[in-house]
C-alpha cells in the first residue's frame, strides 16, 4: 500500500527530520523511538509500513533537502552519520519537492497544487496521499462570507481577494485532489464550514490541530490529575523559550496569539474553569531547534492549604514532532482506506487543539486512539470489529 506523504513546508526542520527519520527506518539504520504506531498496542496490518511511505511536498524556500539535513545534523537534531548514509535517498526525495505556487488568483494556485499532487500520485502509483501541514504558524483567519459555503468559496477563489489563508488553501487543494489532510500547526487549515463540506462531499478524512510535543503534552497529563484528585488549581503560568524557524515565526504577535490560544485551551476544558495565569512564548535565537518551557502551578488542597508544582521541559521540537508526523500519516492513510471521512477526533492524542475531541486528558485520548486503530486492524484482517 504505497502511500504518499505530501508535506507543506517540506524543507522546514520538522519535515526534514520526518523525512530523514522515515528513510533511516526504511534502511534499518535507526529504531522507531517516539513512533506511537510502533508500540505493540497499535502495530498491525492496516498501517502502511515505513518502506511504503513516499515523500513529496511544497516549500517557498529552495534550499536543497540534503543541505537542510546537514544543518540539522550540525545543530544536533539528527545524527550526521544518517545524513551521509542517506544521501542518495534524500536526493530522490528532492526530485519530488516543488516550489510553493505564487501569483495569480488563489484558484490558480490551488490548481497548481492539485496538479502537483495528481502527478505525484501517478508517478509513484500511490494508493492514496496524506497532505500534512508542517509550515509556519499563521495568524487567526479573517472571517469571509464565502467560508460558509463551498459554491460561494469556489467563486470567491477565482477573484482577486485572498479569501483563504495558506493552510486552508492547501486543505482545499488536498480535498480537490482526493487526498486526506492533517494540520500539525495551530493554523486554520480545514476548520471552515465550506472545507468541511468539501471533505464530506469527496469522502475524505482530516485531522488537527497543533501537534502536542512538549509543555502541552505535560499539561494534558497533569491537569486531569488535579481534576481527579479534586484539587483546586489557582494559577498556571508558563514561559516558553524557543529558537529556530518556529520561534522566529512566533515573534510575530498575531502568530504568537494563535499559538498561545491553542496551548491554553487544554486547562479550561479539562479543569472546567480557567485558572489565573498565561502562557508566554519568547523567541531566543541562540536556542536553535531546541526549546525550554518552565511552568509554575499553584493549587489548594484540603482546608485550603496552598501548594505549588514547578516543572521544566527541555527538548528538541523537531525530534519530538517528526515521529508524530509519521504516525499521523500512517493512521490517516489507513483511516482513509477504511472508508472513513470527515474530522477524526480519535486522533486527539496527537494535538493541542484537536478537532471535535471529547476530552483533553491524554489517558482518555490514548484509549480512543487504541480503539480506533484496533478497529482499523480488525477491518484490514477481515475479522470481527470490536464493539465501541
Amino acid at each position: 500500500m504505497r502511500t504518499g506523504v505530501w508535506l507543506v513546508g517540506a524543507r522546514g526542520s520538522v519535515a526534514t527530520t520526518s523525512i530523514v527519520g522515515a528513510l533511516a527506518l526504511r534502511a534499518g539504520l535507526a529504531g522507531p523511538t517516539g513512533c506511537v504506531t510502533e508500540l505493540p498496542e497499535l502495530r498491525g496490518p492496516a498501517l502502511p509500513s515505513f518502506a511504503e511511505l513516499v515523500f513529496g511536498g511544497h516549500d517557498p524556500v529552495l534550499t536543497p533537502l540534503a543541505k537542510r539535513a546537514e544543518t540539522l545534523a550540525a545543530a544536533g537534531v539528527v545524527p550526521g552519520r544518517l545524513v551521509a548514509a542517506l544521501a542518495d535517498d534524500l536526493a530522490a526525495v528532492e526530485s519530488d519537492l516543488r516550489p510553493a505556487p505564487v501569483g495569480g488568483t488563489q484558484a490558480d494556485r490551488i490548481a497548481v497544487v492539485v496538479a502537483d499532487l495528481t502527478e505525484f500520485r501517478r508517478r509513484h502509483e500511490l494508493a492514496r496521499i496524506v497532505v500534512v501541514n508542517v509550515s509556519a504558524t499563521e495568524a487567526a483567519v479573517t472571517p469571509h462570507p464565502a467560508h460558509a459555503d463551498p459554491a460561494a468559496l469556489a467563486e470567491a477563489l477565482a477573484g482577486p481577494d485572498e479569501v483563504l489563508p495558506p493552510s486552508s488553501l492547501y486543505a482545499y487543494a488536498a480535498f480537490t485532489a482526493g487526498c486526506s489532510y492533517v494540520d500539525f500547526t495551530p493554523s486554520t487549515g480545514a476548520r471552515l464550514p465550506a472545507l468541511a463540506a468539501l471533505a464530506a462531499e469527496r469522502g475524505l478524512p482530516y485531522a488537527g490541530h497543533d501537534g502536542k510535543t512538549g509543555e502541552t503534552l505535560v499539561k494534558s497529563v497533569l491537569a486531569p490529575m488535579f481534576a481527579m484528585r479534586n484539587l483546586a488549581v489557582r494559577s498556571w503560568s508558563g514561559i516558553n523559550l524557543l529558537g529556530g524557524g518556529d520561534g522566529a515565526t512566533l515573534a510575530d504577535p498575531a502568530a504568537n496569539a494563535a499559538k498561545v490560544e491553542s496551548k491554553q485551551r487544554v486547562l479550561g476544558e479539562t479543569l472546567g474553569y480557567q485558572p489565573q495565569g498565561d502562557t508566554r512564548i519568547d523567541y531566543v535565537e541562540e536556542l536553535g531547534d531546541f526549546k525550554t518551557a518552565w511552568d509554575l502551578i499553584t493549587f489548594a488542597g484540603f482546608l485550603g492549604t496552598g501548594m505549588r508544582l514547578e516543572f521544566t521541559w527541555h527538548g528538541c521540537d523537531s525530534a519530538l514532532a517528526a515521529p508524530l508526523v509519521l504516525d499521523l500519516a500512517r493512521i490517516t492513510a489507513a483511516t482513509h482506506a477504511a472508508g472513513r471521512s470527515g474530522p477524526l477526533p480519535e486522533l486527539a492524542f496527537f494535538f493541542k487543539d484537536p478537532i471535535g475531541a471529547p476530552t483533553h486528558s491524554l489517558a482518555e485520548q490514548w484509549a480512543l486512539l487504541r480503539q480506533h486503530v484496533t478497529r482499523l486492524h480488525a477491518a484490514a484482517e477481515g475479522t470481527d470489529v470490536p464493539a465501541e
